[in-house]
């Protein structure tokens, strides 16, 4: 349906590729790709349509000389093994092999042309994928707990749900032109494994007494989103049914739709409209949209786990279990993802389930096919048993097909890791996020340990850096990582972390105390004076 947009009362006021959007919107450049650029080549693509590619899912990846990166939906992370032999093959005839897994639980794939695009988004519709949306400024692929239907813990199953939220918004014109990108979130597992508070709208377990019956819910949280400046969302004081929240979220996406700031890119998440607004007044416009609301029930949370689920754990289902696989710093190539499909097959229910943390989950294995799962050769490197730094390291693109990104992550954290691994005995499994700009898709301000990729000056010429910021958590308590002062070349990275988890391990209050309740206790100042005790040894000794 038409609607008269609000923003347009002052159009002198907007950004410039507002104009870009009004011009042709984002999703018509979907068909221009199948008709004419995969077949003129990438030298015929205008500026503004290249602007337009991430409607389709795609971006340049550097140096821009014709290759792309794509993201490809999968919904609260779960795929059939169809779907996931379709992505490695795509990745075999046209990805140079290489998958990864992102932080929202998506399938990436680098190295695509423009010639290929048409062939592979048949590819993925023929199994019921897209990439359609997965990037550009409408709703992208909606997260949630890829344990959905299995966990012996969540209220709900909300497999369903987040189909049917996905299926409205999808190619749907009327919001695919919002502001800026728009994240959801929804789960109902009580250990917040979908990352609530960074996301722009999140449905997060609660139950509430409704005439005198409890009923099975959501608490609802606005305005989250990292970058350069994070905000953590906020809760609105509703309870949502499950049959209310397709209208609760298309109210909150109208409202982003018609609200949000269109005058400068940098200043037009949802998370700038509700800081302003605030949860009282957001609630109201909601109200005024959808109709009133209950208050808020009784929140399910009871704290974040991160989405690590490495190890063998007994899912819902009697003698079923699900195994959760480390993959280093999210990156598997198309074999092993056709080795993951088959012994998916062969060992458990068909599906593979990705995670927040760049994982994957392999689910309904029998108790006693377990054992013959651990030994499939596929399960040596994806193991279920990583050494503690490996296992819980994660990290963005970087600057190998990132055009924003200044340094290199993904083999930077990888080693790191291994070094960790090797120099530091801990009980504790500290989380480690490299990112290599400040847009942080590797999710730094929400780690144990965040580095942020620059570039520092030395004799020799600028040399890649890391920013280090310590402390992030989400779930109750919630807080995003405080920055340190001092920048560490990349290549001494591995023994200054070492040196700051020693000096944790030998001042905390006992072993059960965690990196994050530690950083709580001390504060920032004993770390910051610890940085730069170990730097300016750093700098005596050379």
């Amino acid at each position: 349906m038409a609607y008269e947009p609000i923003w347009m009362a002052d159009p002198d006021k907007l950004n410039k590729f507002e104009f870009v959007k009004m011009e042709k919107d984002g999703l018509d450049v979907i068909r221009t790709i199948i008709e004419e650029y995969s077949v003129q080549g990438f030298d015929s693509i205008t500026a503004d349509d290249m602007d337009r590619f991430k409607w389709a899912g795609v971006y340049q990846q550097k140096p821009k000389d014709g290759h792309f990166m794509m993201r490809v939906r999968i919904n609260t992370g779960i795929m059939t093994t169809a779907q996931a032999r379709a992505l490695a093959e795509i990745a075999r005839l046209y990805g140079r092999d290489l998958v990864d897994v992102t932080t929202r639980q998506a399938i990436q794939f680098h190295w695509l042309t423009v010639e290929s695009l048409p062939d592979i988004f048949k590819r993925l519709e023929d199994v019921g994928l897209y990439s359609f949306e997965a990037c550009g400024d409408c709703p992208r692929t909606i997260v949630g707990n890829p344990l959905a239907g299995i966990d012996p813990h969540e209220l709900m199953d909300t497999t369903d749900l987040v189909e049917e939220i996905n299926d409205f918004f999808l190619m749907n014109r009327d919001f695919s032109n919002l502001p800026r990108k728009y994240k959801i979130s929804i789960s109902a597992n009580p250990y917040n494994n979908a990352n609530a508070e960074i996301n722009d709208l999140a449905l997060t377990p609660a139950v509430k007494v409704i005439d005198g019956q409890e009923v099975i819910g959501f608490h609802v949280m606005v305005g989250g989103g990292l970058s350069a400046k994070p905000h953590l969302a906020q809760p609105l004081d509703i309870f949502v049914r499950p049959e209310d929240a397709l209208r609760v979220a298309v109210g909150v996406t109208t409202i982003f739709r018609d609200y949000g700031y269109r005058q400068k890119r940098h200043h037009a998440r949802l998370k700038f409209l509700v800081a302003d607004w605030g949860p009282e007044k957001f609630k109201e416009k909601l109200v005024e949209l959808v109709g009133d609301l209950p208050s808020r029930g009784e929140d399910k949370t009871l704290g974040w786990e991160a989405a690590y689920f490495d190890g063998v754990h007994p899912q819902r289902g009697q003698g079923l279990n699900y195994v959760g696989l480390n993959v280093p710093v999210g990156r598997l190539d198309a074999d092993e993802l056709i080795q993951l499909a088959d012994v998916a097959d062969i060992y458990g229910d068909g599906k593979i389930r990705t995670t927040m943390s760049q994982n994957i989950i392999l689910s309904g294995v029998p108790d006693e096919k377990v054992e013959e799962l651990l030994d499939a050769p596929v399960l040596q490197r994806l193991t279920p048993n990583p050494r503690h730094f490996m296992s819980r390291t994660v990290s963005c693109t970087g600057n190998e097909f990132c055009n924003l990104a200044i340094v290199e992550t993904k083999n930077r954290a990888k080693l790191v890791a291994e070094y960790l691994d090797e120099n530091v005995a801990l009980n504790e499994k500290v989380r480690i996020h490299f990112i290599g700009c400040p847009n942080s898709c590797g999710q730094k301000h929400i780690a144990d340990i965040g580095l942020q990729g620059s570039l520092i000056k030395t004799p020799d010429g600028m040399v890649d850096a890391f920013d280090i910021a310590v402390g992030g958590s989400l779930g109750p308590g919630a807080q995003l990582n405080k920055a340190l002062k001092g920048r560490v070349k990349g290549d001494h990275v591995g023994p200054v972390l070492a040196q700051l988890l020693l000096f944790y391990k030998e001042n905390r209050l006992s072993p059960e105390e965690s990196f994050f309740e530690y950083t709580q206790r001390v504060g920032i100042p004993a770390f910051q004076e610890k940085l730069t005790e170990i730097l300016a040894s750093e700098t005596a000794a050379s």
